[in-house]
């Protein structure tokens, strides 16, 4: 049995028009979620606005989330910052929360070396009983996990259970599956690149599509491994708005529009982050429609 996935939702943590946190809004998001595909729940990872949620703010979505679906779904928190004290203390304070797991991204901005990569991730999964989902995600973080530093932790860190992998390499991807250790869980941190990683030993995925194709997405990897044709005809008819999500601007401002554009909790982004200008609404509005997505207010 899986200790995280198949399939996680990031989940977007929803605003009231005066940027404050929605907590209401964030149990009907989770709880959508779970009725639609997820078999977790992400919290106060990067779609979910960390970097611009209050620490306070961070624990309460914990426990809204727990509250709202604990009993249903694997409670995911993000517990990740750029400074290993700071991380393993907020690792102490999520498990007090009664989450599941923790996701633990690359730390940013400091630029570690691979031993110190290794030691701050060693240091969080010390920390607490609960599994630890690493993020390695080079494009927000400006370093890389190496394959064989998580082939070391995999094999040497008992806590820590998978990766959810953005770096978009394939070939490093399968050449982590061949060896890693029964139980080390890849999951895709791509929309797009799912399906493939699927191919190269993948089991999963953490999507930011899932808040609105997540029935969908389910079914395409839990078709993959006996009708590939299934899995690959879903994936082409998904894909303007797996890519467009992330290309139209910056994430999470694509996918909070979306949520208002169909009627689920998301509101505004925090600043620095914009909302979408007419160009990019317009494009968003051609991805949904391309996927399929009802938009509330269109005629179907």
């Amino acid at each position: 049995m899986a200790t995280f996935g198949p399939l996680l939702t990031a989940m977007a943590s929803p605003m009231r028009a005066d940027r404050s946190l929605d907590l209401d809004g964030a149990q009907r998001l989770a709880v959508h979620l779970v009725e639609h595909g997820s078999d977790g729940i992400v919290v106060a990872g990067t779609t979910g606005e960390s970097p611009t949620l209050t620490h306070d703010e961070t624990l309460r979505l914990f426990r809204a989330v727990v509250e709202a679906v604990g009993q249903r779904a694997t409670v995911v928190a993000g517990v990740g910052k750029n400074d290993t004290v700071a991380t393993v203390e907020l690792a102490g304070q999520a498990a007090g929360c009664g989450v599941d797991g923790l996701l633990v991204v690359n730390p940013y901005y400091n630029k570690p070396s691979q031993r110190g990569l290794a030691g701050h991730f060693t240091a969080v999964a010390g920390a607490t009983d609960l599994p630890v989902l690493l993020y390695n995600i080079p494009g927000r973080t400006s370093v890389e996990v190496a394959p064989e530093t998580l082939l070391r932790l995999a094999e040497d860190v008992p806590m820590i259970r998978g990766v959810k992998d953005a770096v978009g390499d394939l070939a490093k991807t399968g050449w982590l599956a061949a060896r890693a250790p029964d139980g080390f869980e890849i999951l895709s941190g791509d929309d797009a690149n799912c399906l493939p990683l699927l191919a190269v030993g993948g089991i999963g995925l953490v999507s930011v599509a899932a808040h609105l194709v997540g029935d969908d997405l389910a079914a395409m990897i839990e078709a993959f491994p006996s009708a590939p044709a299934k899995a690959r005809d879903i994936h082409l008819r998904l894909l303007p708005l797996l890519t467009g999500l992330l290309a139209i601007d910056t994430s999470p401002g694509p996918l909070k529009a979306a949520l208002d554009l169909v009627g689920l909790p998301g509101g505004p982004v925090r600043p620095p982050l914009a909302g979408l200008d007419a160009a990019g609404a317009a494009q968003l509005r051609g991805a949904l429609a391309a996927a399929g997505v009802a938009v509330a207010g269109d005629a179907r």
